[in-house]
């Protein structure tokens, strides 16, 4: 539903652009520790004796989220994009691809190489990361709606950060459920390809992919953005 949101917005400020929305599988790994732990809340909210009942009815594992209950799944890491040549073969075409939608589709090979659908949440950050340095872009922009990366947020010390390399990023703490991946992802791209991540606001993206905006995170040396892969 979003990419078809994002296709027919993009085709009416970009007329006559190549765009195309690809339901993206994300192979996993079906015994990843994440499906030990589920942390992933889904769905709507519930009053404890509701979220008991449905979590032994339905086998769900719930957790308290705010002021209610809700489904926990597993969030495990992404290992391989199924459609990843369909979608460098668009790219090669200069088609516009909105894919890997809410991290992508979790499936997992089976015997015979069977491909099978998992109740699992992928995280988005991670698997444009993995994108990314699969397709070997120069760039990776995660636009969300803070200008930068904040070190030390919520404290009298708290100070934006324009650029900083994996290895200082990797010292700071940030919220699991918000920043940390987005961290996280940038040090991983980086780290795997060389080029250039950033984080920082939608509006400013343009600037971002240009170093003029929000957190770079870059090796020490500078490597100029060709291409790039952005999630929101």
């Amino acid at each position: 539903m979003i990419g078809y949101v994002l296709e027919q917005e993009l085709m009416n400020v970009l007329p006559g652009r190549r765009i195309a929305t690809l339901l993206t599988q994300i192979e996993i790994d079906p015994g990843d520790p994440a499906f030990v732990h589920p942390s992933k809340p889904i769905g709507p909210g519930y009053k404890p004796a509701t979220a008991k009942m449905l979590a032994e009815a339905r086998g769900w594992t719930v957790a308290r989220d705010g002021d209610g209950w809700r489904r926990v799944v597993a969030s495990p890491e992404p290992r391989t994009i199924l459609e990843l040549e369909t979608i460098r073969r668009l790219v090669e075409d200069e088609t516009l691809v909105i894919c890997a939608g809410g991290g992508g589709i979790p499936v997992i090979a089976s015997g015979g190489g069977r491909i099978e659908g998992v109740e699992a949440v992928i995280d988005k950050d991670l698997a444009a990361a993995l994108l990314a340095a699969r397709l070997d872009a120069s760039a990776l922009l995660m636009l969300t709606d803070v200008p930068s990366v904040v070190a030390h947020w919520g404290e009298p010390g708290a100070t934006p950060l324009r650029e900083v390399t994996p290895g200082r990023l990797r010292e700071m703490r940030f919220a699991a459920g918000s920043m940390g991946p987005k961290a996280e992802a940038a040090c991983r791209f980086v780290e795997a390809t060389g080029g250039m991540a950033a984080i920082g606001a939608l509006e400013d993206a343009a600037a971002m992919l240009d170093g003029h905006a929000g957190t770079c995170v870059r090796l020490a040396r500078r490597r100029d953005p060709l291409d790039a892969v952005v999630t929101g």
